[in-house]
């Protein structure tokens, strides 16, 4: 018996003694790398968002996750897989500066709260990689989520960079940073309905040197951008929707240590004062601006701040004003009447403007009705609407990576049938996506 026990671990021994040496000493003649695989897109027009010319009879070659080359009647290599899309328009991937992949509101205001107070973080992240999904597949190869609870958008980003669940590429701001009793608190309730009042690692903060602190803490635990709620807004509670939320010193703080530590900024601001005094202050971004005046935009255009004008959230909320909490919808309605005639006023001022839509507000899979929304609301031809695209990749600081398609970027690219020049609606209707290099949808050749 006891030699049968030493036999035993001796062959054990022996085994994982083998499996070591073969993990720590592997072939030293590895098999050679093979080459990059080649595929061409061919498609009746492509728009490379460079400009407003249409490319017809186009071609895109790519190389692995590159753009090899692109234009009209290009040689297709030897040996490449070529995919048709016939009667289609090749089009930059979607890039939304503007989302909240990690929920969704419905019809009913309450009902989504009751709910969400309910479900786990697990429940939360799996439901969160379905909203990324139908995003992916309606032509979003970017996204940045600005503002989620318990680290699910980092954790989503990082699923999808490890290839674990579908999805597009993600820039994420953990917590929104804002003032207590602010829009980025939880407003409207009794003192501790909620347990403890957040501080920092909940994004909330008192003065610049928590300003600074804030930002850090973000950072630390996985922030590509930083959120700030510079005024109130629309669907929180208890704050007024214009008036301003941080002080300029915390502004001038949050903005100043993001900027130190290499990181974008986007200032949440519904109300005029409330997005100046971030524009001086140096935000990279002003998200809605439903209030902003001319000075503003003007200011804005001198510094080069984007706006991300989100006009599909407040098309949604217009639409089912009447089903949010009387303090709710009176926001709304007001914010919904100004931004029309905001959108207008920044086209005309000639201030940048990103795409962006705050989906979540509205549905996932649904945000390119964005640019129809700039078309129609703020005379945007729908090439300029397009370039949008563009503007949003150099506001994520990712325009020599993605945005056009033009030789050496990502191949991020989908089709839509017919010519969005023509009618800026086939947006919506999305047949082919690649991000990457890799397909992630295809439907049958139009």
């Amino acid at each position: 018996m006891q030699r049968a026990r030493i036999s035993a671990a001796a062959v054990f021994l022996l085994t994982f003694g083998r499996f070591l040496f073969a993990q720590a000493f592997p072939s030293a003649a590895p098999a050679p790398p093979t080459a990059p695989a080649i595929v061409a897109i061919r498609a009746a027009r492509l728009f490379d968002g460079r400009s407003d010319r249409m490319v017809e009879n186009a071609v895109v070659v790519i190389e692995g996750s590159k753009i090899r080359d692109a234009g009209s009647g290009l040689a297709i290599p030897s040996g490449a897989t070529v995919i048709d899309l016939g009667d289609a328009t090749l089009l930059p991937g979607f890039i939304d500066a503007h989302t909240h992949v990690t929920g969704e509101g419905s019809d009913n205001w309450l009902s989504d709260f009751y709910l969400g107070l309910r479900r786990s973080v697990p429940e939360s992240a799996l439901l969160a990689s379905t909203y990324a999904r139908k995003t992916l597949a309606s032509g979003f190869t970017t996204i940045r989520n600005v503002g989620a609870d318990k680290d699910v958008d980092v954790g989503l980003r990082n699923a999808i960079r490890n290839g674990w669940v579908e999805g597009p590429r993600m820039l994420v701001s953990r917590h929104a940073l804002g003032a207590t009793g602010g829009h980025c608190d939880q407003t409207g309730f009794p003192p501790a309905t909620f347990g403890p009042e957040p501080g920092l690692d909940e994004g909330k903060l008192h003065g610049a040197d928590e300003g600074r602190e804030a930002v850090r803490r973000q950072v630390k635990f996985g922030a590509d951008v930083i959120k700030i709620c510079a005024s109130g807004g629309v669907l929180s509670l208890g704050d007024a929707v214009d008036a301003p939320q941080l002080t300029d010193a915390e502004l001038t703080a949050i903005i100043d240590e993001a900027h130190r530590l290499g990181k974008k900024t986007a200032a949440h601001a519904h109300g005029d004062s409330a997005a100046r005094a971030a524009v001086k202050a140096g935000i990279d971004s002003i998200e809605h601006g439903s209030f902003m005046t001319d000075e503003t935009m003007q200011l804005m255009k001198a510094k080069g701040t984007f706006l991300v004008p989100t006009l599909l959230a407040g098309y949604t909320v217009m639409g089912k004003v009447d089903k949010f909490p009387p303090e709710i919808a009176v926001k709304a309605r007001a914010a919904g009447a100004a931004a029309r005639d905001m959108f207008r006023r920044a086209v005309r001022n000639g201030v940048k403007i990103a795409f962006g839509t705050d989906a979540g507000v509205s549905p996932h899979g649904t945000s390119a009705r964005e640019f129809a929304l700039m078309v129609d609301f703020g005379g945007m031809s729908p090439a300029a609407s397009l370039r949008t695209t563009a503007a949003a990749a150099e506001l994520l600081g990712l325009g020599g990576l993605i945005g056009t398609i033009e030789k050496g970027k990502e191949a991020d690219i989908v089709a839509v049938p017919g010519d969005p020049l023509k009618d800026i609606h086939v947006t919506e209707r999305v047949l082919f996506v690649m991000k990457g290099g890799k397909v992630s949808l295809t439907a049958p050749r139009q």
